[in-house]
């Protein structure tokens, strides 16, 4: 698409194609079609989100957007491309969907980037995050891999305060990124890191990524903070700025704390 062409997501006709059944608010899968031009996405109407007792009611699709946001003024791109626009139920967050790898479509059996395996067959190098028993009384380990693009994700959602960061919600697309998604609740005042991504946890943020985050602290100083406050709160956005000061003041990826560190589900 060229700078002069209209950006489908934002411009054109959402089409709905189904609906996720097992999201928590109204997901819904649409095209989104301008011209010649059709975008596949996820869309997720502010008249279907559900009520939480911790985030103001209608603004999950804001803190999605801004996610992304903060996503991009890091370079990072971890987050798909998203927009706030209206659709066919009102105003919502309308996000690029992300066509996934096939680990096992070679043959073999391999895990994905966030998986669950017996406790014999974690492979080398892959964390350790979980243990547990299924429901048929077996032993099983919540693992994730070693890999930078996912760290990147989890330094991500250490400081946008991601409170649920499901194994389902890290994406390895076909294009060989890695990508987050579900951010509405995000960017909250208070501690609410809930992620199974805890592999790196006590060790040095990788130095490719500090230079990023003191670019974020700068841009929150100018117009990036009021930008991002259209979306969120004054407070938020504060918050927002201090973790990031006290990230590269310390860069080293915090523990869990005692507080149910994972969602759940986890998946």
């Amino acid at each position: 698409m060229s700078a002069e062409e209209p950006d489908p997501l934002l411009s054109g006709e959402l089409t709905l194609v189904g609906r996720i059944t097992d999201a928590s608010n109204a997901t819904l899968v649409c095209d989104a079609v301008w011209g010649e031009s059709i975008v596949r996405c996820v869309y997720k109407p502010i008249r279907g989100e559900r009520a939480l007792w911790d985030f103001p009611d209608g603004t999950l699709a804001g803190r999605e957007y801004a996610s992304y946001l903060v996503s991009e003024q890091l370079g990072w791109s971890v987050i798909p491309h998203t927009v706030l626009r209206e659709g066919p139920f009102g105003r919502g967050m309308v996000q690029r969907w992300v066509d996934t790898a096939d680990r096992r479509g070679d043959g073999t059996v391999g895990p994905d980037l966030v998986d669950i395996c017996a406790p014999d067959a974690v492979p080398e190098g892959w964390f350790e995050i979980l243990q547990a028993i299924d429901m048929d009384g077996e032993p099983i380990v919540l693992i994730h891999a070693d890999d930078p693009r996912l760290q990147r994700m989890a330094v991500l959602d250490i400081l946008i305060n991601n409170a649920d960061r499901k194994g389902g919600h890290a994406l390895e697309g076909l294009d060989g990124s890695v990508y987050g998604v579900d951010h509405g609740i995000c960017l909250h005042t208070e501690n609410k890191l809930r992620t199974v991504l805890w592999g790196w946890a006590g060790t040095e943020v990788p130095g490719v990524l500090i230079g990023d985050i003191a670019g974020l602290i700068s841009s929150l100083e100018g117009d990036f903070g009021a930008q991002l406050g259209e979306y969120i709160t004054s407070d938020e956005v504060v918050a927002l700025y201090e973790r990031a000061v006290d990230l590269l003041d310390a860069p080293v990826m915090p523990r869990p704390n005692g507080r149910r560190p994972i969602p759940w589900p986890a998946f």
